[in-house]
């Protein structure tokens, strides 16, 4: 299969739903009204209440929710075969998640810039309140934990990546200094100055790698992961017009142009598809994801298609930032469109490979055992006719610069061979292969560094939320002391995971955590569309939430009864079976009650919360 059709189609998919179905939306569902004033404008305090030009804040929300899902998730999809992945990818972007991103920002943005747990308490009932708050707290540290993890793994020991992406937060003071102090309300000079920037320290990044100062900029693991928490405390501190925005728009810049150069680059070499449609792992028993093609397939691709930790965005740092309701259609569906190009784009870059290729870089080989299991596979599955012999292994070793580029798991390296191979066959780009697969590397982990900060603010604001419960200015989110504290203990737990590394006993549920957030985010969304009194048009987030959680819930019974539960029977894996066991039925459990909860107040049983005013008296007269 040839993928010049694959991407045009895609795209073409994508641009009818952002015309038409978005437009439905924000104008029968959502009714948008520009008229009407935003958080913004009634609670500016310069802070955290900004209003942001749309195109600033466009790039601050894609950089924001454009974490490792959409880049690794359909790499280790591909496992399954080309189709499965494409077809989540297209139809779940258009229907789930961009429907999903939108949704929530609208409310959020009527709610005064409140967060998802707090929109369940006041549309749903208290006790989903209290249940979505303690599970979102839950998720978004596993989440910021996990994503945090594959940042440090690919810095570390890397002075290149090091370089360019820590140029990248004195540039982006520069540019929120310009921008809001220095020249004011230039963002066309500001951009200028920060997208020649970060060419410079891409460029300047690969001098530094051979020069003498490589070895001052070599961190270990242990170092990065300080250095992160350090950003991370500093990001969600400062006012967010100070560096969070500017950085995220910033990178939104490599992000959006290096993908927008890869498409040109698959227009241009219109690579073929060696992975089939359909492989004999969609059965099970796979080397990458152990599970069958369903449901598996559709919590491995997560934020490509539909991603909880969306809506912590879309209820965090943006909706107080948007300057007129109308921008919410670009920024809330348009990003989430975005997203889903970067998961198409990273399917087509990692199923250009040969199957014998892919397996070989993406089957652990560390011991003897699983050298032995790896052989078994290749010669069981290649008698039966499919070839899972290694067709360019050696070459892609000697044109990348790698040693040894077997058994390099978890997705990164494969698509960053993917990508390097694209660009590298665009004529006038061939022989560079080896800094294309460089940049990519540097390009996946800032990629996915944008969400560390925006992640880290959001769920200080839910930290404040449920501290302010016990006192009251922990809830005030320009409360200096109260940032202050609140950011210490987000960064202090999502940085004692990375440390430890015990993230990686509970990483397997990240998948079912997040899709069972983006069900808990759809319940809230169809509890505002029937308390708005437009239940007529509830369809919209009742299909997705049907399909996402029924799904979810049956992924996570299957991987408790046949991947955790199994190991807690082995003793040299019991606390890790116990504790991926324990976890995942309590987040299952969590999303049940609201689901239930919600159910209950759809139809009409029980009392009625009575839900947060859109606007209060003195704001309808601004």
């Amino acid at each position: 299969m040839n993928a010049l059709p694959i991407i045009i189609g895609s795209l073409c998919v994508m641009a009818i739903a952002y015309r038409y179905y978005s437009a439905f939306i924000a104008a029968k569902v959502l009714t948008l009204d520009d008229s009407r004033p935003v958080p913004s404008q009634t609670m500016y305090d310069g802070h955290n209440y900004y209003p942001t030009n749309k195109w600033v804040l466009f790039g601050h929300h894609f950089a924001a929710i454009s974490g490792a899902g959409p880049l690794i998730g359909p790499v280790l999809a591909a496992q399954f075969g080309f189709l499965p992945g494409l077809l989540w990818l297209v139809i779940g972007v258009c229907l789930g998640g961009a429907v999903h991103d939108f949704m929530i920002l609208a409310g959020s943005i009527r709610r005064k810039g409140k967060s998802l747990a707090e929109m369940a308490r006041t549309e749903i009932s208290p006790l989903s309140g209290f249940v979505a708050g303690v599970a979102i707290l839950f998720i978004v540290v596993i989440a910021l934990a996990g994503l945090g993890l594959v940042v440090v793994n690919a810095l570390a020991e890397s002075p290149w990546g090091t370089f360019t992406v820590g140029f990248t937060i004195p540039l982006a003071l520069f540019m929120g200094l310009y921008m809001y102090r220095f020249r004011k309300g230039k963002i066309v000079e500001a951009t200028v100055i920060g997208v020649i920037g970060l060419l410079l320290a891409v460029y300047l990044g690969g001098r530094v790698a051979e020069s003498s100062f490589a070895p001052s900029l070599t961190f270990s693991r242990n170092t990065v992961t300080i250095l992160m928490a350090a950003y991370g405390f500093i990001a969600s501190v400062l006012p967010v017009w100070m560096l969070l925005c500017p950085r995220d728009y910033l990178s939104s810049y490599l992000k959006i142009g290096t993908i927008a150069f890869l498409i040109i680059g698959v227009i241009l070499v219109h690579p073929n598809l060696n992975m089939p449609a359909l492989t004999p792992f969609t059965h099970g028993g796979g080397p990458v994801i152990p599970g069958k093609l369903y449901p598996f397939v559709f919590i491995t691709i997560a934020c490509g298609a539909i991603s909880g930790f969306h809506a912590l965005i879309s209820s965090g740092t943006t909706p107080k930032m948007i300057a007129k309701e109308s921008d919410a259609r670009m920024i809330g569906y348009g990003s989430m469109l975005m997203e889903g190009v970067v998961g198409v784009v990273a399917l087509i870059a990692a199923t250009s490979l040969f199957p014998g290729d892919y397996f070989a870089i993406n089957t652990a080989q560390k011991t003897d055992a699983q050298k032995a299991a790896y052989v078994r596979m290749v010669d069981e599955h290649s008698a039966q006719g499919f070839n899972l012999q290694p067709q360019e292994i050696d070459h892609l070793e000697q044109e990348s610069g790698e040693k040894n580029l077997r058994g390099r798991t978890g997705g990164a390296v494969t698509l960053a061979l993917g990508i390097a191979k694209i660009f590298d066959g665009i004529p006038g780009l061939r022989g560079l292969m080896k800094y294309w697969y460089h940049f990519a590397i540097m390009f996946e982990a800032l990629f996915i560094l944008t969400t560390i900060d925006t992640g880290t603010r959001v769920a200080r604001f839910l930290v404040g939320e449920f501290g302010g419960r016990f006192y009251r200015k922990l809830e005030e989110p320009n409360w200096l002391p109260g940032s202050v504290i609140t950011s210490a203990l987000v960064v202090a737990a999502w940085g004692a995971f990375i440390w430890s590394g015990s993230i990686s006993t509970i990483w397997p549920m990240f998948g079912i955590a997040n899709q069972l957030l983006a069900a808990v985010a759809l319940c809230v969304a169809t509890t505002i569309i029937i308390n708005s009194g437009k239940a007529r048009y509830s369809w919209v987030t009742i299909l997705p939430l049907s399909f996402v959680a029924t799904t979810t819930l049956v992924a996570g019974w299957e991987s408790i009864t046949d991947i955790f539960w199994p190991l807690a029977q082995k003793p040299e894996t019991l606390m890790q079976g116990y504790i991926n066991t324990g976890l995942t039925a309590i987040i299952m459990a969590a999303a049940v009650i609201i689901l239930v909860d919600s159910i209950r107040r759809w139809f009409g049983f029980g009392k009625r919360p009575e839900p947060m005013p859109l606007l209060t008296e003195a704001e309808s007269l601004v």
